[in-house]
Formats: C-alpha cells, structure tokens, sequence
C-alpha cells in the first residue's frame, strides 16, 4: 500500500520493504473504525461504510507492492460500504480490483451485475461506476485478497472488462487460469518476502498475465490477447503442472511438453528468458521440497531414501550428490538433532501453487 497510517503499519520482508502490514490493533479502540474507512478511501479508492460492529471494530491488511499492481488480503468485521457517483467525480484512480473471497458471503453489485460470492469465488469491480458491496455478517471476521489492475496495464482494450463487473468468477480447481489466479493470491504474500526485487517483478507480471488470460477467456477474448501475456500464462499453467507432479519420477520436459500439446522445443524457447531452465526448476523445487521433510520433526520417522523417492528422485544416491552439491552438506545434517542444525531452505520463492479454496454458497 502507498501510504498506510505510520502507528499501524510495519513492513516485513522482501529487499525492498514490499510487504507491508496494517491492523486496528494499533489505534486506539474509539478510533479504528474511523481509522478503517480512512485507509480504505485512501488505499482502494473512498466509499461510505455502515458497520453494526463499528464501536468494536476490527480490522487488519497485508499488503505487497509491485511494479504495475497490488495485492492485499484484508481481514475485517462485517460492514457494508457504497460507491456513489459524487465520490466517483471526485476521485476515480481508473483501476480495476479482482476480489478473492475466502470466507463469509460477499454481495456485489455494480453496473448490471449482481454478484453473490462464496469462499473460493472471485468477481471484478471499478472504482469508476457506483458500487454496493456487503460482507455478510456469519458471527465472524470477512478474509478477502484483492488484486488491483491499472486499466492501463490490463492489456482488453475497448472497455471490454467492463463486461465482466460484478459476474462470479471460480477459483476452484478445473477453473483454468482463473484457478492458477486463486491460488497466486492467496500464497503471494508468503512468496514475497523472500524475493528480492527481480524476482517480485517477475511475480507481479505473473498476476496481471492470470488476470488478464482468466478475464480473457471468459469474454472468449483470448486471441485478443498479446502474445507475452498469452505466453506468461502459459509458463504459470506449466510451472503449476510441475509442482502438482513434482512426485513422479517421469516428470522429465518430454512429458511436461506432450501434456501441453506443444514441442519439447516450444518448452525449452518459452522459459528460454526465464532464470532457470525447466530441468533446473523440476531439480530445484524436488530438492526444496526433500529439505523442508528432512528438517520435519513429525517426518523423522521416514528414511532419506524414501523422503527421496517421495518427490520423485529415482536413486537415493542421485539425491544425496545433487543435494550436497545445491546445498553444501549431506542430507543427514538437514534433521533435526543434525550435526549442524541446519534450517531448511526457503521452498516459497516463486509464485506459489496450492490448492484453490473450496466453494461455498451464499
């Protein structure tokens, strides 16, 4: 976030700071609802809010700033806040925000649209149209993510988002892009504050890349699309492939390739400007995942050949070279009780994969 209110703010993580946290635990008790709405008029864009919990309201942000977007999942008591043409003339940022629900209903209305979204679904909106959005009051706090997009960086020309505001969109699994978009919202924070600046642009044109396909696809715009965009989607899609199927030994870029309906060589050009090769990921993530077991207290009881074979090494002793090599010791000293008590390296560095939150209706 650009400016969040210096008694309630911390940065954590990253090389620049990018990961910035905010909670109405700081700011006196009498104060907070009106501290909330002043850093959401400030920091989305103003709007009107009504909260039945405004005398003991609470709330909280984390947020990562990227180059050209924003992502920020916010947790808050129950309110309901509108977006009147008089604040649009006002002010209006021009952008656009994809929301991620993760918890209690959300009802968004805007232009023709009436959205009911439940845990796992997502929905575009503008600051520049009026706006209704209530967050449901179910006896506990709303969790949202937020992804804001410049309409200058959102590459549908004519207006044509707009078709799409306040229209339920899934992020479950089997939802294409839109599922991929899900799951880099939610474990964004977490990946940042591992990433130096580089590597955060690299992720924050991951996102505008899922939005943009996710949206895309269902205007049935897709050819529409520049082919960077088209292209950085597809890397996102196969990366996800891989850490899905990180465990099979078969994972070699052939079949990554023939799963994809492309060539081994269309593979090897698409990750041709990226900083590893797709080899050295499927190697990285196996050996990152095989450490972060080792150094497992509750995994002790598994042997490190079979922690080696879990995520898709053919020989105990292939893994043990490639580990020491990567890492400077032997498998063994990753226990805990290790000769060395070392700690286990950091398996969120890039753009994170999991699993899309379940649906829920409202």
């Amino acid at each position: 976030m650009s400016i969040i209110n210096e008694g309630a703010r911390q940065a954590d993580g990253g090389a620049d700071g990018s990961v910035v946290s905010a909670s109405t635990d700081g700011v006196p008790a009498g104060e907070r609802f009106d501290w909330w709405v002043d850093m959401v008029g400030t920091e989305v864009m103003p709007v009107t809010v009504r909260s039945a919990h405004a005398p003991r309201f609470r709330g909280s942000v984390e947020a990562v700033g990227l180059p050209h977007s924003q992502v920020a999942a916010f947790t808050f008591s129950p309110m309901a806040a509108h977006r009147s043409p008089r604040q649009i003339r006002r002010h209006d940022p021009e952008e656009y925000y994809l929301v991620l629900v993760h918890g209690s209903p959300i009802r968004l209305e805007q232009g023709r649209g009436v959205a009911c979204l439940g845990a796992g679904d997502m929905a575009l909106f503008s600051t520049s149209a009026p706006l209704a959005c209530d967050f449901l009051d179910e006896g506990r706090q709303t969790s949202l993510t937020l992804l804001r997009l410049p309409r200058r960086v959102l590459p549908l020309a004519g207006g044509r988002a707009d078709r799409l505001l306040a229209e339920s969109l899934s992020s479950r699994p089997g939802a294409g892009s839109a599922a991929l978009l899900g799951a880099y919202l939610t474990g964004l924070p977490t990946a940042a504050r591992a990433c130096g600046p580089a590597e955060l642009a690299r992720l924050g044109a991951i996102g505008v890349d899922l939005a943009a396909t996710a949206l895309a696809g269902r205007l049935g715009a897709q050819d529409r699309l520049p082919t960077e965009t088209r292209k950085g989607a597809l890397r996102a899609r196969i990366t996800a492939f891989v850490e899905q199927n990180l465990g099979d030994p078969e994972l070699l870029p052939q079949a990554i390739a023939a799963h994809h309906h492309m060539s081994v060589r269309g593979l090897h050009l698409l990750f041709h400007d990226e900083p590893e090769t797709v080899g050295a990921m499927i190697r990285r993530l196996r050996l990152e995942r095989c450490a972060a077991d080792l150094a497992d207290p509750a995994l002790g009881h598994r042997t490190i050949a079979a922690t080696a074979a879990r995520w898709g090494f053919r020989s105990p002793a292939d893994f043990s070279r490639a580990f020491r090599r990567t890492y400077g010791f032997p498998p063994s000293e990753m226990r805990p009780g290790g000769r060395t008590q070392r700690r286990a390296p950091d398996v969120q560095k890039r753009a994170p994969v999991a699993d899309a939150t379940r649906h829920r209706d409202c």
